[in-house]
């Protein structure tokens, strides 16, 4: 067989599924790219727009739900060194995400409106991978907390002699960069609903957009963020029995 022969071999696909290719099949791109709109479908042309940012997302969302499933799995195992590599992938697919609503500032409030009438009922709060994180974040907290008890240390403590726990540490800080990513998610959906809808209107749901900025400050691991006033409280008071002064009002 001559070389050319090989190569033409080499670009035969062996995988099954449709597409000339074994990359076109392996990825199954012809099913992907036919779940938008076609032109001739479109009430306005930036539905394209619209459809993708918003199946990309749902992708990364899956994706980001499951490392934080595995991320679950692996600290309850405790494998800690396994989870934290599984919680920064997470935080990066939510990165990806929160890029993802940025290409909706693209759109005219007016234009949109178009594009509104071809949605029907359809609502972010439907989102599977809205529902997911709801879903797998909880389960993490709750498997991040039996360490905790089991190494006889609060959350505190763990800050305050962290190298003492470092694996455990770690976590606890991709559970911080995950709540972070969920709660910059949040504010910069809602700041581009406000931005083509506007702020005082209903969604396509009936959904009033002020409830959006209500869930801006929506916290899923409280303690791990109230815990940096504990710490600053903390280094005050010792501040001040070193150097025998009474706290300095702010105001």
């Amino acid at each position: 067989m001559s070389q050319s022969d090989e190569k033409i071999e080499l670009l035969k696909p062996v995988l099954s599924g449709n597409g000339g290719s074994d990359y076109e099949r392996y990825l199954r791109t012809d099913e992907l790219l036919s779940l938008q709109k076609a032109p001739d479908e479109m009430s306005h042309r930036d539905e394209l727009l619209f459809q993708t940012v918003h199946q990309s997302s749902e992708l990364w969302l899956k994706h980001g739900c499951w490392e934080i499933e595995g991320a679950t799995h692996l600290i309850r195992q405790r494998n800690l060194r396994g989870a934290i590599r599984l919680l920064r992938r997470a935080a990066h697919a939510m990165d990806i995400v929160i890029n993802n609503v940025a290409m909706l500032e693209h759109l005219s409030p007016w234009d949109y409106q178009s594009i509104r009438k071809s949605l029907g009922h359809g609502s972010g709060f439907d989102s599977p991978g809205f529902n997911a994180v709801n879903r797998v974040t909880p389960p993490l907290g709750e498997a991040f907390e039996e360490v905790l008890r089991e190494q006889g240390v609060t959350i505190a403590q763990l800050y305050q002699h962290g190298d003492d726990y470092p694996d455990l540490l770690q976590v606890a800080e991709g559970l911080v960069d995950w709540d972070q990513r969920l709660t910059l998610w949040r504010v910069h959906h809602f700041k581009v609903v406000r931005r083509v809808i506007g702020g005082g209107v209903t969604g396509t749901a009936g959904t009033p957009v002020e409830i959006l900025g209500k869930l801006i400050h929506k916290q899923r691991f409280s303690a791990l963020w109230t815990v940096r006033d504990e710490l600053t409280a903390i280094a005050k008071q010792s501040e001040e029995a070193v150097d025998g002064t009474a706290p300095t009002k702010t105001y």
